[in-house]
């Protein structure tokens, strides 16, 4: 009986992987490199170009701070878009579970600490809603081999409190409207805090919950 050797194991492998759907709908495997990971993969690349925009002349720049506001803005509105692509066309694959929550993270991360850098918001809040990132992270990773426990509300809506301030954070707008716009920007970031912890405890509550159930 004739063997296969390593090496046409591996182009057997490459040509199944070239055979697996990246647009088209249907049953058959998906490809890690589907369009719905490109878009993740995108959102992501935007995160460090959106941090070192804020960071020219130290956020001083109104041309590239607003730039960089934009592509915010539009990076953070796609957030369900190629998470609907992936469940519409059955393009759901256990690398696009992992990185569309993380590109979320860079891109709230990038945000809050290029204000932190360019000395506009405090150290603390960064630490506050990136440690409670992180400690989520690590619960998905204890409970990954477990139900993947469903988004909240709390934490749909804690989402889109982050856009909404982080966009007026990193927009000058006090140009225009002058400086009582510093006024709104902190009461919507205290609004992010308190979103923060609140879905953050009840994350972790529902985690133990699911393990008792």
């Amino acid at each position: 009986m004739k063997t296969v050797g390593p090496s046409h194991r591996g182009d057997l492998a490459r040509h199944r992987e070239s055979r697996k759907r990246v647009f088209m709908s249907g049953s058959s495997p998906a490809s890690n490199w589907n369009i719905a990971n490109l878009v993740t993969i995108i959102r992501m690349l935007v995160a460090p170009l959106l941090l070192w925009l804020v960071l020219l002349d130290g956020g001083a720049h109104e041309l590239w701070r607003i730039f960089g506001a934009m592509i915010f803005i539009i990076a953070i509105s796609t957030d369900g878009l190629d998470g609907a692509l992936a469940r519409k066309r059955n393009l759901v694959t256990p690398s696009g579970v992992i990185l569309d929550p993380l590109a979320d993270k860079m891109l709230v991360g990038s945000a809050l600490v290029s204000l932190a850098i360019v000395n506009e918001l405090s150290w603390w809040v960064v630490a506050v809603v990136l440690g409670r990132e992180l400690a989520i992270s690590a619960v998905r990773l204890i409970k990954i081999t477990e139900k993947a426990l469903p988004v909240s509300r709390g934490g749909k809506l804690k989402t889109i409190i982050q856009a909404i301030a982080l966009s007026s954070w990193l927009l000058p707008s006090w140009l225009l409207l002058g400086n009582w716009i510093f006024v709104v920007n902190w009461i919507l970031m205290a609004a992010v805090l308190v979103a923060t912890v609140v879905t953050g405890f009840d994350y972790v509550y529902r985690a133990l919950r699911g393990n008792e159930d």
